[in-house]
């Protein structure tokens, strides 16, 4: 056991009861502050400029944003005066650090919050050495904690990224980082706040510049409104406007979300409390989820709320039954791993059809054998978790059916609404509904909130774990202010509206798909389909002779075009749809415990291409024209053998647009944190983290060690 595994912390590291600020920060301690909401406000509109989600998208934004985020990561280090290459930086809400650090030996951690330096960011950057880590099963599953998920077997990602689940709060997380650099230049206390906003919270969340319009004419302006939009990025033809059609993944933000996320930062605590109980209305209304029904705990994304939801499950009293959750094939990681890892509950699974609807004679099948037949024993399905929308297929299934059905055998309903609520209308009591989860970041709301209603009286876990939930996701107070001026914009625009353009789009692009040499369009593809109409923005393909991560990283470079590729955490239902066998998935299985970098860079996978309410239809012009393209190129024969059985190919080419991209992308990183510098403090193994730690003078009331008092 080295020293820093056997240290314990006595006291909080010594805070000056004063800190020395620059001479102007003191003559005018007003505009100072002014000055640093200016700096930091400039520096966050950089990264929306170029916004997408992080590590696993292919476009040019995916690509800065990514290396933003981890760029942050090293920002936060440098501020703790920790080693880059023996600590890392995990990125949590308030409640996850606090469960992460439980889980950590005493004084092996640092914490740094949003709090303590007075933004409403709901963020902790908990500092950790990397050889620390706690193994095993981490305790928030779902997205991004996994290299790849099989029927009985899940390969769990490396730290911190296992304990990220979920989209994490990036721009939040870049926003830490970029005020620590702006207390450190201008001094301590530059974020807090004596005096509120101008602004009253009814004010904020009205105020947008489109008063008086509404439909398809607000629809039209907030497509111009939207955050980095026709901005160029490199391609192959030079600069052109970036598309994204990356939209399941996470949307851009809207400019009037941005101001009122910039105004809530400036509010006092009373004025942000506030803001969220009007929030709540906002949401209560727009998901059909009356306040006197059913309760709104904010989450920092759906997985998070899943696990909650999970979680409760769990915290029922005991019961002479053992719960069971059945959940569909298409279901995403975040609405899979948690209930397939929940303590005392077992998983039941329904198949889907082709075009991603589920099986529902299956479905009344296993809800009659297990709670009427009682072929199962003791076990009952107590909960029907279902996906809204398919992040795969696009399809969306009858949720009324689906709860008439399963409320008819005792089971309640949890949806899992990511894809389906910045899409189409949700009516929770309508549905009859029992929960509901659901992300900001997929509603042009990127900035770390999302939700689960559960109805009155299903939230188990103990009064005082369920007030630290509360508390924790309403810190972030700034996003959810952008999560209601979004849903306020979508409800003016009208779902009924954002759905029928969405539809065109969809049409549009299939049938010009549909003429592309040697591709295969996966799911309903038929825009004639009397399905047609549950089916959403999302095409997943592939090229029968070139490899699905090529595809991406040529659109990327030759038309500019941000899409996803590989299985898109949903990999039970991907695998599926490419026929991938049992002896294929334990080959994977294994070569990612052994050989995790050749076999990842060789995992099966899909293209997809997800449409927002930014997207037009040139945005499907160029696509296509891009897809000819690549499908006209010259070969190899390898690529070809990989691309015939759905694999990666491990060469993707250094061409010249790749390497102008990687140019352009680290001056739009210095456009944000400036020239990066060096960080490789030799600070000795085994000397204990609080005491490695020499902040500087404007930051050394923010670092604390870890004491585990909870």
């Amino acid at each position: 056991m080295s020293a820093i595994e056997g240290a314990q912390p006595t006291a909080p590291i010594p805070v000056p009861n004063t800190v020395a600020l620059r001479p102007e920060a003191r003559t005018n301690r007003a505009d100072a502050r002014e000055e640093a909401f200016c700096e930091l406000e400039a520096g966050v509109l950089r990264v929306l400029e170029t916004y997408a989600n992080v590590h696993r998208g292919t476009g040019y934004n995916s690509l800065v944003t990514t290396r933003l985020y981890e760029r942050a990561r090293e920002v936060i280090l440098d501020a703790l005066d920790l080693s880059r290459s023996r600590f890392t930086v995990v990125f949590c809400t308030p409640q996850r650090a606090s469960s992460l650090e439980a889980s950590l030996k005493p004084g092996t951690s640092l914490t740094l919050s949003s709090r303590e330096i007075g933004l409403p960011l709901g963020i902790v950057a908990l500092a950790v050495e990397k050889s620390k880590f706690p193994r095993g099963v981490p305790f928030q599953t779902g997205g991004g904690t996994t290299k790849i998920v099989s029927r009985h077997s899940v390969v769990w990602e490396d730290a911190p990224d296992r304990f990220e689940a979920g989209t994490p709060a990036i721009v939040n997380a870049i926003a830490l980082a970029l005020a620590v650099q702006i207390i450190r230049r201008r001094g301590a206390g530059v974020f807090k706040l004596r005096d509120g906003s101008a602004l009253p919270a009814v004010r904020i969340l009205d105020r947008n510049g489109f008063d008086g319009w509404s439909g398809r004419k607000l629809l039209s302006r907030l497509r111009s409104s939207v955050i980095g939009r026709g901005r160029d990025v490199p391609t192959a033809n030079g600069s052109e406007p970036f598309v994204c059609l990356d939209n399941s993944a996470s949307t851009p933000a809207l400019w009037p979300v941005w101001q009122a996320v910039s105004q809530a930062w400036r509010q006092t605590e009373d004025e942000q409390r506030m803001l969220i109980a009007r929030v709540k209305g906002i949401c209560s209304r727009f998901f059909g989820a009356p306040l006197t029904g059913y309760d709104l705990i904010f989450t920092s994304n759906t997985t998070e709320a899943i696990n909650l939801a999970a979680k409760s499950l769990e915290s029922e009293p005991a019961a002479r039954f053992e719960p069971v959750v059945l959940n569909t094939l298409m279901e995403h990681n975040s609405n899979e791993l948690p209930w397939r890892l929940a303590k005392g509950v077992s998983l039941a699974r329904t198949p889907v059809d082709g075009y991603g609807f589920p099986d529902m004679n299956e479905m009344e099948r296993l809800l009659r054998t297990y709670n009427l037949d009682r072929t199962h024993g003791e076990k009952r399905i107590r909960i029907v978790a279902v996906s809204g929308a398919s992040n795969v297929l696009g399809t969306a299934p009858d949720l009324r059916g689906i709860s008439r059905l399963s409320h008819s055998y005792g089971a309640r309903v949890l949806v899992d609404a990511a894809q389906l609520a910045g899409h189409r209308k949700i009516d929770m009591e309508a549905d009859d509904i029992d929960y509901l989860a659901f992300s900001g970041h997929k509603m042009y709301a990127p900035f770390g909130t999302g939700g689960l209603f559960a109805r009155k009286g299903l939230l188990r876990a103990g009064s005082e774990e369920m007030a630290m939930v509360r508390e924790s996701g309403e810190e972030n107070a700034a996003g959810i202010a952008a999560l209601g001026k979004a849903i306020d914009l979508l409800e003016r625009v009208g779902m009924d509206v954002v759905r029928e353009e969405e539809q065109k789009l969809t049409r549009k692009a299939l049938r010009e798909l549909a003429a592309v040499p040697g591709i295969e369009v996966y799911g309903l593809k038929d825009p004639n389909s009397p399905l047609f109409e549950r089916k959403g923005g999302v095409i997943s393909f592939g090229l029968k002779r070139v490899p699905h991560n090529l595809v991406a990283e040529k659109l990327a470079g030759e038309g500019g075009i941000g899409v996803r590729n590989g299985c898109f955490c949903a990999h039970l239902l991907v695998k599926r749809l490419l026929g991938i066998p049992p002896v294929r998935e334990t080959l994977a299985d294994l070569g990612l415990r052994l050989a995790p970098r050749l076999t990842k860079s060789l995992l099966p996978g899909l293209v997809r291409v997800s449409f927002g309410i930014e997207n037009d239809e040139r945005d499907i012009d160029r696509l296509i024209i891009s897809l000819k393209k690549i499908a006209a190129e010259q070969v190899s024969l390898m690529d070809k053998l990989f691309a015939r059985t759905h694999n990666a190919t491990p060469v993707v080419p250094d061409t010249d647009v790749r390497k102008r991209m990687r140019a352009s992308a680290e001056r739009d990183i210095e456009n944000v944190f400036g020239t990066p510098q060096g960080n490789d403090r030799s600070v000795p193994e085994g000397t204990p983290v609080f005491a490695a730690k020499a902040l500087s003078p404007g930051l050394i009331f923010l670092g604390r060690p870890c004491c585990h008092k909870h």
